[in-house]
């Protein structure tokens, strides 16, 4: 058997749907776990509507308005029929998400979070499995939460592995005897009292993974709209090459660095059981890819680029200029890991410890100020990130150039550079 992963933008509107449907039509013999991304921005608009109910909760239900009415208006389009049980389906699921925004919160922002906004996923696969049913392409609804169970780290769970394993084989071989596709949810699991967790931002890359090493599947499938692993983002580097196949190693560097193609955690679990994680185009999906496993050679071996905007770089020092050392570093990485804030680059000296961290707008606010209470703060905002793998000195000059370099790092194979623009 094998898994397939479609993103959100692989499903965003009805002719991305009827596209994926064509696609899964094409391996029609194959026994097929499909993990589904909600569809679209609908991530995003849940978050905004997350977050409205915890700013100004009278208009969290007019953000929600919008996400409704865009399933709604891609549902009319592929079933014309109102009386389409879909239809009740996909309201009910609303439903759940209204019943929260009448009251105000009294749980955790992280908690609330999940509950909203993993909502997404189960719309957008009861939407396609309704209508891949319609089509002929004959498939079973699985609801994720029964599978990958996870501890309460609402946000960030972290899979129970034994337990996940055991629900999988039995619930996927169940339903392998109705279909031959079963179609479920990427980024959600379920906690042991019955509450949603998400595995992280983008994370439906890391469920496909975790349903191919509980099922010892042939190979991982994530079907993007580019034609495989580029060594960089089009957006930002328009020479942007595609790599034939990559080592596991270079892969999740790649991915731990920021590299959007791919998650974080994804290729641990294939690596493991030696699964080839292959990233397809579903615009032209008889391309070839890129291929990932086990002792490959990177193909054409060529340098990688990461670009990461909206960095903070934070440099903590002690208030009398004494050293930074083991213990005050202790404190400093256990504070990070209370607030599940991911260090993207560290340097540390003989009187400070500098740090480059995404900007999130709820995290990075408490960070520094729980840091100010021990330790002299200074920091930076509105920076960039760049990080090269396999680099060559003029792609260096090349990056930098016109950037002000305000913290550097270089290994054997990796270099990164904390910049900001120079404004002539």
């Amino acid at each position: 058997m094998k898994v397939f992963k479609f993103g959100g933008a692989s499903v965003k509107d009805a002719a991305a749907v009827r596209n994926m449907t064509a696609i899964l039509k094409m391996f029609s013999a194959e026994d097929l776990v499909v993990v589904i991304s909600a569809m679209g921005k609908t991530t995003n608009a849940l978050e905004k509507v997350t977050n409205a109910y915890f700013s100004d909760i009278t208009e969290a239900p007019k953000n929600l308005d919008v996400v409704k009415n865009y399933h709604l208006e891609l549902m009319e389009e592929l079933f014309p029929d109102k009386s389409h049980q879909v239809y009740n389906l996909v309201n009910n699921l609303f439903v759940e998400i209204e019943w929260v925004l009448e009251e105000p919160p009294s749980r955790s922002y992280a908690f609330v979070y999940d509950q909203i906004v993993s909502t997404g996923e189960l719309i957008s696969t009861t939407i396609i499995s309704n209508f891949l049913n319609a089509s002929g392409v004959s498939n079973t609804w699985l609801d994720a939460r029964d599978c990958i169970q996870t501890d309460n780290n609402y946000r960030e769970g972290n899979v129970d592995w034994e337990l996940t394993q055991g629900l999988t084989r039995s619930k996927v071989d169940a339903l392998f005897k109705k279909n031959k596709i079963v179609i479920t949810q990427g980024f959600i699991g379920g906690t042991s009292e019955n509450f949603t967790t998400t595995l992280g931002r983008e994370g439906s890359d890391y469920s496909a993974a975790i349903f191919a090493y509980c099922m010892n599947a042939d190979g991982v499938f994530i079907w993007k709209d580019v034609p495989g692993v580029l060594n960089a983002d089009p957006k930002f580097y328009k020479e942007a090459q595609k790599l034939e196949r990559m080592s596991y190693h270079d892969a999740i560097e790649l991915a731990y660095y920021g590299a959007s193609v791919i998650h974080p955690k994804t290729i641990k679990p294939l690596e493991n059981k030696n699964i080839a994680l292959h990233v397809k185009s579903f615009v032209n999906p008889d391309l070839p890819g890129t291929v990932i496993g086990k002792d490959f050679q990177t193909k054409p071996l060529i340098p990688s680029f990461i670009f990461k905007e909206n960095q903070v770089l934070i440099s903590i020092a002690a208030k009398d200029f004494s050293f930074i050392a083991e213990d005050n570093l202790s404190g400093i990485f256990g504070l990070f890991a209370r607030l599940g804030v991911k260090i993207n680059l560290m340097q540390n000296s003989a009187i400070s410890f500098s740090v480059c961290i995404d900007n999130d707008a709820l995290k990075t606010p408490e960070l520094i100020k729980e840091l100010m209470n021990d330790y002299k703060v200074r920091y930076n905002e509105n920076l960039q990130l760049f990080t090269v793998r396999h680099y060559y000195p003029s792609t260096i000059d090349m990056l930098t150039a016109g950037k002000e370099i305000l913290l550097e790092q270089r290994s054997r194979q990796t270099a990164q550079f904390v910049v900001r623009t120079i404004n002539n």
